[in-house]
Parts: structure tokens; sequence; C-alpha cells
């Protein structure tokens, strides 16, 4: 089941300055996207956060990272 946007993402600007967390946690997405960009596999990154990120919070967030990257390709080179 792929999960709902936002599901595991907040951003609260009551939480690390507004900063996108997972919901919960004041874990950083940027953080978990970096360790992911450094090819680390998704077990061992839940594993660091000692379980307080899953692989479906993960998946949320690689999801959007990317999702926000075809915007910005889209914007750059319009059809």
């Amino acid at each position: 089941m792929t999960p709902e946007p936002g599901q595991y993402i907040v951003a609260d600007p009551n939480v690390c300055h507004g900063e996108p967390t997972f919901r919960g946690t004041r874990v950083l997405v940027a953080d978990l996207l970096e360790q992911a960009a450094m090819g680390l596999d998704w077990q061992t990154i839940a594993e660091e956060w000692r379980g307080h990120i899953d692989r479906r919070a993960i998946s949320e967030a690689v999801r959007v990272a990317a999702d926000a990257l075809l915007q910005r390709e889209e914007k750059r080179n319009p059809s």
C-alpha cells in the first residue's frame, strides 16, 4: 500500500524551525535523504533512527523528493 502524501512528513513551524520532519519526531527529512543519497539501504537507515522512521516513511520522503525534482525540471523545460 502506498502512503498518502503527508502521512509521514510534516512541516510544523514549532518543530525544527518549520523544516520538513517525520511526524512525531525531530528527524529532518533532509538528513534521511542525505543518508539515502550516500547509498545506505533503507533497513540501515531505519535502524539508525532506532525505529522512529520505517520503510513507509522513507518511501514517502523519496517520493516527495522525486516529485519536487520532476516539477522543477518541468518548470525549467516546459513541453
